[in-house]
C-alpha cells in the first residue's frame, strides 16, 4: 500500500477535482491545514509517506526536511517549478520532484480585482453600506492613467492588455524586457526608475528567484507617487515587506493589494491586516475551479507514472 499525502488542500476540494481512485493500491491523505512550521513537528507529520503532493509553495522542503524523511520517493507540485523545493537535495537522496500544471490565467484576472477594488474603495463601500452608511468615498478612474508592469511575460502581458482596453495608457519593465517586446503588447519599456515614478497602478509580474528577491526596495517605494496603489499577486519577497509596511503605514502612497506574503498563512497580529490602506486576499491568484481541476488531474497522473516506472514532468532530472 503506498502511502500519498496531499498536503495544504484548504478548501477540501482535491478528491472532488479530479478521480483518484485511478491509484492503486493507494492509501490518500488529506491535509486541510497548514503544518506547523517547526521542522520536528513537519517530519512527524510526513514520516510515514512515500508520496507526498503539495500545492504551489504552500510547504517547504529544504534539505532539512528532506532528509529526515526517509521513505519520500516522489514530491509534486503543481507548477511547473517551486521555489521553495531543494531540488538538488531531493535529486542527491533520490527524491523525484514532478510538477502538475494548471489553467493559467486566474493570477491575472484576480489582479484587475485587487486594481478596481482599490481604484473604486469596493470593500470599503460594502462594509460602511451594510453598517448602514452611504458613499463614503470618492474613486478614481481608471481611463487615462498610467498601469506600470513590472514583468511582461504570460500573466503580465494579459493584465496589459486589459488595462489598454480600459483606455490605460501601459508603461513596463523588468530586467531582460526589449521595447520590441513590449510594443507587442501595446506597452511602453521604460526604465526600472520611470516605472517606479510615473504608475498610477503598479502591478508586480515577476518570478521570485536571487536576483528578483527584494527588486522593490525602500528608494524605489520612495519613487512611487504619493496616490499611486502598488499590486502584488506574484510572490511576496520581491517586494521588501518591511519598507511596504513603512511606506503603507505613513501613507506615502495610496494603498495596496496583494495576494502573496513573505510567510503564509498570515498570522493573526501581522500588521499588514492592521492597515486600512490595502486589499489583502490569500494567495488566490491561481484557486479558480478550472485551475485546481487541471492541477489535480497532472497530480494524480504524476503520481500513477511514476508508480508506473515511466516519470512525467521531472523537475529535478537535472539539479
Amino acid at each position: 500500500m503506498t502511502k500519498i499525502a496531499v498536503l495544504n488542500d484548504y478548501q477540501n476540494v482535491s478528491q472532488e477535482m479530479t478521480d483518484w481512485g485511478v491509484l492503486p493500491n493507494a492509501e490518500v491523505t488529506v491535509f486541510t491545514e497548514a503544518l506547523p512550521p517547526d521542522l520536528e513537528s513537519r517530519v512527524t507529520a510526513l514520516q510515514p509517506f512515500e508520496v507526498i503532493t503539495c500545492m504551489r509553495e504552500r510547504t517547504a522542503f529544504p534539505r532539512a526536511l528532506l532528509e529526515k524523511l526517509p521513505n519520500l520517493k516522489l514530491l509534486v507540485t503543481t507548477g511547473m517549478g517551486n521555489a521553495s523545493f531543494d531540488m538538488k537535495a531531493a535529486k542527491e537522496l533520490g527524491v523525484t520532484v514532478c510538477g502538475a500544471r494548471g489553467a493559467g490565467s486566474g493570477t491575472s484576472e484576480l489582479t484587475w480585482g485587487l486594481i478596481i477594488a482599490l481604484a473604486r474603495g469596493i470593500v470599503k463601500e460594502d462594509i460602511a453600506t451594510r453598517a448602514g452608511h452611504w458613499e463614503t468615498t470618492v474613486g478614481v478612474d481608471l481611463l487615462g492613467h498610467t498601469l506600470g508592469c513590472m514583468g511582461l511575460g504570460n500573466l503580465g502581458s494579459r493584465v496589459a492588455k486589459v488595462g489598454l482596453a480600459f483606455g490605460m495608457n501601459v508603461i513596463a519593465w523588468s530586467q531582460n524586457l526589449r521595447a520590441e517586446r513590449a510594443a507587442e503588447v501595446g506597452a511602453k519599456l521604460v526604465t526600472k526608475d520611470e516605472l517606479m515614478s510615473q504608475s498610477d497602478f503598479l502591478s508586480v509580474h515577476l518570478v521570485l528567484s536571487d536576483r528578483t528577491r527584494g527588486l522593490i526596495s525602500a528608494p524605489d517605494l520612495a519613487k512611487m507617487k504619493p496616490d499611486a496603489y502598488l499590486i502584488n499577486t506574484s510572490r511576496g519577497p520581491i517586494v521588501d515587506r518591511d519598507a511596504l509596511l513603512d511606506t503603507l503605514q505613513n501613507k506615502r502612497i495610496a494603498g495596496a493589494g496583494l495576494d502573496v506574503f513573505d510567510y503564509e498563512p498570515l498570522n493573526a497580529d501581522d500588521p499588514f491586516l492592521k492597515l486600512d490602506n490595502t486589499v489583502i486576499t490569500p494567495h488566490l491568484g491561481f484557486v479558480t475551479k478550472d485551475s485546481y481541476r487541471e492541477f489535480y488531474r497532472e497530480t494524480v497522473e504524476s503520481v500513477d507514472m511514476f508508480l508506473k516506472g515511466t516519470p512525467v514532468r521531472v523537475l529535478n532530472a537535472n539539479a
